[in-house]
């Protein structure tokens, strides 16, 4: 398991090597607009399948992911005018879209799913390696099912235990802030339901909405 010191100055080289990992069907720990997050190939099974393994989490519970802009979005889920709306309102930024999922998408962490959640990140980091990935990524919160999320890396590996083995490269970008995990906001039908109250209040969400 390697380790990379993110730096304002290495952004791009750190993400260039975690895309590498991600297409080997690796897992990377990475830095997000909230938390460390656990990253791999949205549409790899065996990928997905260690992630779910290092949290312990219920595979019936879903994963969503990154994306690099709008436009990639829509490539995986159809967006509704309200998705859209919100869309354009809060992205780049820590809030989560749950959208119907495109009849050819399948597997990873669509399987046996109808829906697909999706996130365009305001992190640098982040974006840098949406880009240079071109696909979706997962991104979850770092941490066993159940407990809290720890700031720092060696945090998080203290908690993970033996489960850290599945994790190939870290990128660690020093103790993050504590900040609330993204808000997220199910779009896949006619209506608008807020799963989860975060970053981004619920007013503002639904003033978005009506306006």
């Amino acid at each position: 398991m390697e380790t990379l010191r993110l730096t304002d100055a290495n952004v791009e080289e750190c993400a260039g090597l975690a895309a590498e990992i991600l297409r080997a069907g690796g897992v990377v720990l990475y830095p997000t607009d909230t938390l460390y997050g656990l990253g791999a190939d949205a549409f790899s099974d065996e990928a997905v399948a260690k992630v779910y393994a290092i949290k312990t989490r219920d595979e019936k519970k879903p994963i969503h992911c990154i994306v690099a802009d709008i436009e990639m979005a829509e490539k995986y889920g159809e967006l509704t005018p309200v998705a859209r709306a919100l869309a354009e309102k809060f992205f780049p930024g820590p809030l989560t879209l749950v959208l119907k999922k495109r009849k050819e998408v399948a597997g990873g962490i669509t399987a046996n799913m109808k829906t697909i959640g999706v996130r365009v990140p305001g992190n640098l980091f982040c974006a840098a390696l949406a880009r240079t990935f071109g696909g979706p990524i997962t991104t979850t919160s770092a941490n066993i099912a159940g407990m809290e999320a720890q700031g720092t890396v060696y945090g998080i590996l203290q908690q993970l235990g033996e489960a850290q083995k599945h994790i190939n490269l870290i990128v660690d970008a020093g103790a993050l802030p504590h900040q609330q995990a993204s808000s997220i906001v199910d779009v896949s039908g006619n209506t608008l339901n807020i799963i989860r109250e975060g970053a981004i209040e619920k007013e503002r969400i639904l003033n978005a909405f009506h306006g």
